[in-house]
C-alpha cells in the first residue's frame, strides 16, 4: 500500500486546548502522554494494561471520524447509554489524499447493543434488503460471540476500508484468533487500513504492523517481541509448571499436591 494510499495518518493532542490533564480523560497515560502519533499504512496496534486509556483513545478517533460511539458504521446512530468522552474535541486527525470507501467501529463490550439495533430497525419497514444480510444474513443474536464476530469480519468488511477494533479477542477463541489474523491480512491486500487496540500475542503477531505501548512513562512504538504480552506468555508456555508454581505460592503463601 503507498503511502498516498492511507487514510489515517497521524493522531496528534491539542494540547493547548486541554483544560487540565488532572482531569479525565486527560489523566489517563494514552492521552497525558500523547503529542502526536504515526500510524501504519496497514495496521496499528495499541497495547497496554487495562486503565491505560487504550479504548478512550480508539473511542475518540472513532467519533472524530464519524463513527457512532457504540460501534457500527457511520450510518449507526443508536444511544443506549452516553459514556464517551469529549477526547474527540481534543485530537487532530491528519488524513491521506484518499478516503475510505468503506469503514466500521467494533466495540467487544457494546457488540450485543449494535446486534440489537440491526434487529431493530430490520424489524421496520423498507424497501432496501435487511441489513443482516450484509453480515452473513444470520441474527447475530442467534450466532454465538465468536462467531457473530466472524460474520462481521468475513462479510461486512469489504475492503479499501478504515476498520477501528477494540479488544476483538475478547470474543475468539486461539482458533479463530488465527483465523482472524488471515481475514485481517485479506483486507489490508484489499487496500485497507486497521487500528486495533489488543491484548493478545496471537494477534499482536501480524507483522505488517506498528506496535504502540501505552504506559505510565509515555507512548512508545516497539516490537512485537519486546511487548509483555509476548514476552510473559513466552514464559509462561516454556516453563508452565514453574511459573504457576511462583503464581500459586504469591496467592496462598504455601503450596499443595
Amino acid at each position: 500500500m503507498k503511502a498516498i494510499e492511507q487514510y489515517l495518518i497521524e493522531v496528534s493532542l491539542k494540547r493547548e486546548q486541554v483544560p487540565s490533564f488532572d482531569e479525565y480523560p486527560f489523566c489517563l497515560d494514552a492521552v497525558r502522554n500523547l503529542s502526536k502519533i504515526k500510524l501504519h499504512p496497514k495496521v496499528t496496534f495499541l497495547v497496554g494494561e487495562n486503565g491505560t486509556g487504550k479504548s478512550t483513545l480508539l473511542e475518540a478517533i472513532a467519533i472524530s471520524l464519524g463513527f457512532n460511539p457504540e460501534g457500527g458504521t457511520r450510518n449507526f446512530c443508536f444511544n443506549t447509554y452516553k459514556a464517551h468522552s469529549a477526547l474527540h474535541d481534543y485530537i487532530r486527525l491528519s488524513r491521506g489524499v484518499k478516503r475510505p470507501q468503506d469503514g466500521f467501529f467494533l466495540r467487544a463490550e457494546s457488540f450485543f447493543n449494535l446486534a440489537s439495533e440491526i434487529q431493530r430497525l430490520d424489524a421496520e419497514p423498507s424497501f432496501g434488503p435487511p441489513i443482516i444480510d450484509a453480515y452473513g444474513g444470520k441474527s447475530l443474536h442467534e450466532q454465538s460471540h465468536g462467531e457473530s464476530f466472524m460474520a462481521l469480519l468475513l462479510n461486512r468488511f469489504g475492503g479499501k476500508g478504515l476498520y477501528i477494533l477494540d479488544e476483538p479477542e475478547a470474543a475468539l477463541s486461539p482458533t479463530r484468533q488465527m483465523a482472524m489474523i488471515s481475514r485481517v491480512h485479506q483486507l489490508v491486500q484489499a487496500k485497507s487500513q486497521f487500528i486495533i487496540a489488543t491484548h493478545s500475542p496471537l494477534i499482536l503477531s501480524y507483522p505488517y504492523a506498528r506496535i504502540y505501548q501505552l504506559e505510565e512513562g509515555g507512548i512508545n512504538s516497539i516490537g512485537y517481541k519486546e511487548t509483555d504480552h509476548y514476552q510473559l506468555t513466552r514464559d509462561f508456555l516454556n516453563r508452565p509448571e514453574k511459573m504457576l508454581e511462583i503464581l500459586l505460592d504469591m496467592s496462598s503463601g504455601e503450596l499443595t499436591d
